[in-house]
């Protein structure tokens, strides 16, 4: 019995050798085939054109081919889904935007066919969309007291322009509101441009939009901007809303890199700092920053679950508030 046992012991030795082999293997070779990474929007569209410009980067961090496939479809589910669905074995990674993470966990989460905090594997955030509220150069609202001032007098007098109910925009309106008890009246708009158009008119007084889809508006002197959700070096002089006094910081739309939950220790080890070098690369920076209208912050994989958690809980309660959920 005692040879029994010792040849038992040997046998479990030779396993957990042989497992740690295969694990040190599988950090070792990782990647050893082409990573396949899904973006849930269209081509063309500004989550594509970030997602190219960072995949040619990593490729060379990680000396593999990186195939970049569009999936759009139903709030960015579509694509999000099909990551937390794959394999988890490090070759279908997600670039995707807050919408598909935060958004539509906070707003629908009894359709939503994925738990985006449970199901997905945060690897880095890239960057910010500023989201700014914008007046017409001639307003008589020189400042965002003064205009929140005017929406306490007048409740739901002044029209704001947003890109719609479920956006990132009509959330920050909302969130003014709850900080200062004054209340706006939202006009959704498609087409965001003409939502601006639409307010230089006189349709609306206001618009909420992209800081990218205001910029040519800024630049030409038409519209005068009186708060932004991140401080722009381009911007100096337009606030965010810590510098008006205010508690809390507005939202801006973001882009980020996820795995589905459960790859191995081995592979986020390679997988997370190459991603990383990637986002900080000083030519992905560049080549970004010509685009416009966004902001590269990198955030850490724990940096981005902490933030992730905290937006689906603040937009779910706003989300009920306006009657857009239960």
């Amino acid at each position: 019995t005692l040879r029994r046992f010792i040849r038992v012991v040997c046998a479990l030795s030779v396993i957990c050798a042989f497992g740690s082999f295969s694990a040190a293997l599988q950090a070792q070779s990782y990647p050893s085939r082409p990573i396949q990474v899904i973006v849930p929007m269209s081509a063309g569209s500004g989550t594509d054109i970030h997602a190219r410009i960072l995949m040619e980067e990593l490729r060379k961090v990680l000396n593999t081919p990186i195939v970049v496939v569009n999936k759009p479809g139903a709030f960015m589910t579509v694509g999000t889904n099909a990551v937390a669905k794959s394999r988890k074995d490090g070759y279908t990674l997600l670039y995707g935007p807050a919408t598909g993470i935060t958004y539509s966990r906070a707003l629908e989460p009894d359709t939503v066919p994925y738990d985006s905090i449970k199901d997905l594997e945060p690897l880095g955030l890239h960057a910010f969309f500023p989201v700014v509220i914008a007046v017409p150069a001639n307003s008589r609202w020189k400042t965002l007291h003064e205009f929140v001032e005017d929406g306490k007098r007048n409740p739901e007098r002044i029209r704001i322009s947003t890109p719609g109910l479920q956006t990132t925009s009509s959330f920050n309106v909302m969130i003014i509101e709850g900080l200062t008890g004054a209340k706006f009246s939202q006009v959704p708009y498609k087409d965001l441009v003409s939502g601006v158009t639409d307010m230089l008119g006189g349709q609306v007084e206001a618009t909420t939009q992209s800081l990218s889809v205001m910029v040519p508006f800024v630049t030409s002197g038409k519209v005068r901007i009186l708060v932004t959700s991140r401080k722009m070096k381009e911007f100096p002089d337009v606030p965010v809303l810590d510098e008006l006094g205010y508690k809390r910081e507005l939202y801006s739309p973001w882009f980020a890199m996820y795995a589905p939950a459960g790859i191995p220790d081995e592979v986020l080890k390679v997988l997370v700092p190459a991603i990383k070098r990637a986002m900080d690369s000083p030519e992905v920076v560049a080549r970004i920053n010509k685009i416009g209208g966004s902001l590269i912050e990198y955030k850490s994989p724990a940096e981005l679950r902490k933030m992730a958690i905290e937006e689906i809980e603040t937009i779910s309660a706003l989300a009920i508030k306006m009657g857009l959920r239960k």
